[in-house]
């Protein structure tokens, strides 16, 4: 049986929504023990967030479903001094500490981590915030559209009839979770060879900013400002999405090659000696010119026949699929980019893995996201609380 990449570390998840269990959802399909801290009233707020009621009033709402597989779940009140004395006892043999709070949180609880790094040295602290642990805007409240418009990404976004407009789907989060998990592997990584632990600050506004790094290099560096030019790509012409016969195609000619080649295809043999489309800075110079062109002679034919003639002449070009469509397509069901779990009381549901595929440490979805408090006895019985104990605890709330 292939060992895993994180086999035997042991990570404590404080966090909640998106970001954070993004994270620590990475670090569980790699093979780390992940231990959900929750509230004991209702948990984690995904488990009330999705579009199905029922899974809502369960606490298994499909945004929770999303993101927490491979993961263990206890309950723990950390503002009672019982749950605090719990909480650094499970800290002492943890490898890392992920949570998602304002900062300055976590201190005025007493389990900041300078705190916990004194009862453990080798313990990696990762704070994931909107705007990180310092700064003038460090204490503001942060969702992601609210970093999408403070980044710019909303402002490069659209054309001149939509503007700003937000990616449709929580980017910032997901961008800023995978850049935590990527920081915390990285401590791991730097503690194999030292044995330090170390205290990682992960901003979601500084998470997303570098994602725009040609946008932002023309600006810095050329001194242009993005011009908004909705699908069309600003590298190259034709390179955007184009209308053909039963809609819409995505058609990338971004080499002088591909351009002679678009050319051939659509059988518009004159356009290669246009004066107007010979080289790639005067084809972007006159790019509506060019796009209406091509679609007089894309609108014979239906996307799927320009995808294969394109694609075998070697022009990237794709269909614009819905997601019921992109979920189903062939090359995603050939990877295994789904993975199906059964829930208890609902059925089996479909949630992501692990898309990096590893020859020898592969990441697999071993169980379904845990219900709130699900690990109490096993994790709380390791600790050498008895069940009488545990009882105890949870009538005073503590569990």
């Amino acid at each position: 049986m292939s060992r895993k990449i994180l086999e035997g570390i042991k990570v404590l998840d404080l966090t909640n929504v998106l970001s954070g269990p993004f994270t620590t959802l990475h670090l569980a399909l790699l093979g780390a023990e992940v231990i959900k801290v929750e509230n004991p009233k209702d948990g984690d707020l995904a488990r009330k967030l999705g579009i199905v009621p029922e899974l809502n009033r369960k606490l298994m709402g499909t945004s929770f479903l999303a993101q927490n597989c491979n993961k263990l779940s206890i309950t723990l009140n950390t503002k009672s001094a019982e749950g605090k004395d719990l909480f650094r006892l499970l800290v002492k043999d943890a490898d890392v500490v992920v949570e998602n709070f304002r900062p300055g949180v976590m201190d005025r609880l007493g389990l900041g981590y300078k705190s916990l790094a004194d009862i453990n040295p080798r313990l990696i602290y990762c704070a994931i915030s909107g705007f990180g642990q310092t700064g003038p805007d460090a204490l503001k409240p942060a969702y992601d559209q609210i970093i999408q418009g403070l980044s710019g990404e909303m402002a490069v976004n659209g054309d001149e009839r939509l503007n700003p407009l937000r990616a449709g789907f929580p980017v910032c989060d997901t961008v800023g979770g995978l850049n935590a998990a990527f920081a915390v592997m990285a401590a791991l990584f730097h503690r194999e060879r030292t044995g330090q632990g170390q205290f990682i600050d992960v901003a979601l506004l500084d998470s997303i900013m570098p994602l725009m790094g040609w946008v932002a290099a023309n600006l810095l560096i050329g001194g242009e400002t993005p011009v908004l030019m909705g699908n069309d790509n600003f590298t190259a012409a034709p390179s955007g999405t184009f209308r053909t016969q039963d809609g819409h195609i995505n058609i990338a000619a971004n080499k002088q090659e591909q351009w002679e080649a678009v050319c051939d295809v659509l059988e518009l043999p004159e356009l290669k000696a246009d004066p107007r489309f010979q080289e790639r800075d005067t084809r972007k110079a006159n790019r509506k010119a060019l796009t209406s062109l091509l679609e007089v002679k894309l609108a014979e034919q239906p996307t799927a026949h320009w995808v294969e003639a394109l694609n075998a002449k070697d022009v990237p070009s794709g269909e614009i699929l819905d997601l019921e469509a992109a979920l189903r397509q062939p090359q995603i069901q050939h990877r295994k980019v789904l993975h199906k779990v059964l829930v208890a009381g609902h059925g089996e549901v479909e949630v992501f893995g692990l898309t990096p595929l590893f020859e020898k440490t592969p990441g697999t979805v071993d169980t379904p996201p845990p219900t709130l408090g699900q690990h109490n006895a096993q994790i709380f019985g390791a600790l050498g609380l008895s069940g009488l104990e545990q009882a105890e605890l949870k009538t005073k709330g503590v569990i």
